[in-house]
C-alpha cells in the first residue's frame, strides 16, 4: 500500500500541464542531496482509489494531469493507480518520477502520459540542467515514448532553450 504526505497543483513538473502532484512516501532511494527527504519514511494517509478519486474531485476543475511523485517501494501500485485515473477520470493525463535508473518492467507504460526516470545526482543536476542524468519520457499518439528532457532546459540568461 502506498501512503502519501501531501499534494500541490504545480506547474512545470510536467510541461504544458497544471498537475496535482502527489507526493508518496517510503521513498527506498534516498538519492544524496535529495530535497523531499521528508518522503524517505513510510508514513501519511493510505492512497486508497477512493482517497484518490477525492484528491481528484476536489481540484478537477483546475487541472489536467495527476502526478504520482514516487512510489519506488511499490511501482505495481503507481501503475494501479494510473489505471485508476485513466478509468474513472477520463481526460486527465497521468504522469511518474521514478528515481530509478530506468522505468520498472512493474508498471504498465500504458497507464502514463509522462514518466521521469533518474536519481537526482546534485554534480550533474535536476531536469533543468543539460548535464542531468534524469530524463522526462512523453507519450506520442503511436504510443511510443519521447525523450523531452530539453524543455526543461534553461540558459545562462533563466530563458528556456
Amino acid at each position: 500500500m502506498l501512503r502519501f504526505i501531501n499534494t500541490d497543483i504545480v506547474f512545470q513538473e510536467f510541461p504544458d500541464e497544471v498537475t496535482l502532484a502527489i507526493n508518496l512516501s517510503g521513498c527506498p532511494c534516498r538519492c544524496p542531496g535529495c530535497h523531499s527527504k521528508f518522503l524517505w519514511a513510510d508514513r501519511g494517509e493510505a492512497l486508497t482509489d477512493e482517497a484518490l478519486s477525492a484528491l481528484i474531485c476536489e481540484t478537477r476543475d483546475t487541472i489536467t494531469c495527476v502526478g504520482f511523485m514516487g512510489g519506488d517501494a511499490d511501482p505495481s501500485e503507481v501503475s494501479r493507480l494510473a489505471a485508476h485515473v485513466r478509468c474513472h477520470h477520463a481526460g486527465l493525463k497521468t504522469g511518474w518520477y521514478t528515481g530509478r535508473t530506468s522505468i520498472s518492467p512493474l508498471i504498465d507504460q500504458a497507464c502514463f502520459d509522462y514518466i521521469k526516470v533518474g536519481p537526482y545526482l546534485r554534480h550533474l543536476g535536476g531536469l533543468d540542467s543539460p548535464r542531468t542524468n534524469q530524463r522526462m519520457y512523453r507519450r506520442r499518439p503511436d504510443d511510443s515514448f519521447e525523450d523531452i528532457t530539453s524543455r526543461f532546459w534553461k540558459t545562462h540568461e533563466g530563458k528556456k532553450l
